[in-house]
């Protein structure tokens, strides 16, 4: 989870955005780090007082609002993507399997998806937290020091484990869901994605088939030793997917959010690099790479500053500006972060053949997303915490964003889709890429094609790539040095073929 905090400068610009959960290991392995980002705490006040239209209003036993940080209840994002509201009966999910695959778990899961079903009053849900290779000791919170085993990585897989839970319940409430954890954080090394992948394949062995999978994490594929030692690791790897799609499994990544960068082996993968990038598991031709978008329902940005921050570290009215009307969907690149749907082509995987009708897009590569859904922190999904209160504080609502967000849900929308293939006798999806790129899918139907954008009159209101931004000494932020990729009408490498119609897709996926 990146737990986006803000600081004035004495004197000088406004941001210093921390991640919590994303720092460097003192050691020579590449992160594997969460791809979820929490809006700051600072947004929100007191509704008594908010002397501007409210954004976004936290339920009870919270209550506290924004004024520029947007937030959806799962209502709000159903009926966007064009499912009916949650009741007590909704079925959607019923007889499903959903596996969410995290480091360290949360060890309130449970009790905050309850909550999280009450408030919103959907079905009782169905949910288990398994531990195939050992459960962690939970303290408050467990380790020591802050590196990838410390408190902040601690607390970041739980809002991550948190995130997954609840939002694939929002979209499949009557699915089982699974959170499946293993003990350390996770690196590269010997503890680290070896054991998920681990995990992942007794969960293929331990699940009925035609479970989905997801998972909300990634690693740099140029932060290995050479091109020869990515390729031999995540052929290991790839064999559990190509077990589980053998059984109709189907997996979903989260494509990252920090655009087309990426880091490479030298400086402890504490530098970036030079060119654009892309990360593993959602590289991986076995994978679904699921992108972000920005969801505008309800409001539309209106920026006309570049300087998200004044000087004393207060939001800057001009760049944060919005009107209380309209309905639509860009590509996700929130400047003020800055974070940025991942997506761009592999260094390691050369174009499988379900793109080959993308070739003019995607060269001899593999490229990435394959789709997209929300995940903008403003504008992002409500999660309910009440882990390691004397860390992170008393149970309150956040406002959550990421691919994080993004992969669970269309996880859970495909989940949909095998419950009404299962009523008519059919098996799981499995490979789901080779039939969404398939000639026989309709992708206007499927798909809502996420295309440029422009919003207000200032240059971060023009959503149509995933640069990543960067900030000036004065506060305003610009592009960064390494390009991004573009959004184009059609496939591209931010928002792949777009972002799910619920009723399109699932019914061609049924019908497949």
């Amino acid at each position: 989870m990146r737990q986006l905090t803000l600081a004035a400068a004495a004197g000088s610009a406004a941001l210093l955005a921390t991640f919590t959960a994303t720092a460097a290991p003192a050691t020579t392995v590449a992160p594997l780090v969460p791809l979820a980002a929490q809006a700051p705490e600072s947004a929100f006040t007191d509704a008594a007082a908010a002397a501007d239209p409210v954004a976004c209003q936290r339920p009870a036993p919270d209550n506290r609002v924004s004024t520029t940080i947007h937030c959806y209840t799962p209502d709000q994002i159903r009926a966007f993507y064009g499912l009916s509201p949650l009741t007590p009966s909704t079925n959607d999910g019923a007889g499903q399997t959903i596996v969410l695959v995290d480091s360290y778990g949360s060890p309130t899961a449970a009790e905050d998806l309850a909550f999280f079903a009450e408030t919103f009053s959907g079905p009782t849900p169905d949910f288990e937290a398994v531990f195939p290779i050992g459960k962690p000791g939970y303290k408050d919170p467990p380790g020591n020091g802050s590196g990838t085993s410390g408190p902040a990585a601690a607390i970041g897989w739980a809002g991550e484990a948190n995130l997954d839970v609840q939002w694939a319940y929002a979209i499949a409430p009557k699915a089982h869901i699974v959170l499946l954890a293993t003990p350390p954080a996770e690196t590269q090394g010997v503890q680290g994605l070896p054991n998920l992948m681990k995990a992942m394949d007794w969960a293929v062995g331990a699940y009925p088939a035609g479970t989905v999978f997801s998972m909300s994490f990634g690693t740099s594929e140029e932060a290995f030793a050479s091109p020869a030692a990515a390729r031999s690791a995540f052929a290991r790897f790839d064999a559990t997917f190509q077990r589980g799609q053998a059984r109709h499994d189907t997996f979903f990544a989260s494509s990252g959010d920090d655009g087309s960068l990426g880091v490479g082996r030298a400086h402890h993968q504490g530098q970036t690099l030079d060119h654009p990038s892309t990360s593993y598991p959602n590289s991986s031709p076995y994978v679904t790479s699921v992108g972000g978008t920005q969801v505008q329902s309800g409001w539309t940005w209106n920026p006309t500053s570049d300087k998200p921050f004044n000087d004393d570290g207060s939001r800057n009215p001009a760049y944060w500006a919005w009107t209380p009307a309209g309905s639509s969907e860009a590509v996700w690149n929130e400047t003020w972060g800055p974070i940025s749907t991942g997506g761009g082509l592999s260094s390691v995987y050369a174009r499988p053949s379900f793109q080959n009708g993308v070739a003019g897009v995607v060269g001899n590569h593999r490229g990435v997303p394959d789709l997209a859904w929300n995940a903008a922190v403003n504008g992002g999904v409500l999660v309910f915490h009440s882990y390691f209160p004397k860390a992170a504080g008393p149970p309150l609502w956040g406002v959550f964003g990421g691919t994080s967000a993004s992969s669970p849900q269309v996880a859970a929308l495909t989940a949909i889709a095998n419950q009404g293939r299962t009523a008519l006798g059919k098996p799981g999806i499995g490979d789901l890429n080779s039939v969404i790129y398939s000639s026989g899918f309709a992708k206007s139907t499927a798909f809502t094609d996420i295309v440029p954008r422009v919003y207000g009159t200032a240059a971060s209101g023009v959503l149509d790539d995933n640069q990543m931004w960067e900030y000036a000494a004065d506060g305003t932020v610009h592009p960064g040095p390494v390009a991004g990729m573009p959004t184009t009408p059609g496939y591209d490498l931010t928002t792949g073929w777009g972002s799910p119609k619920a009723a399109g897709y699932v019914s061609q996926l049924i019908a497949h």
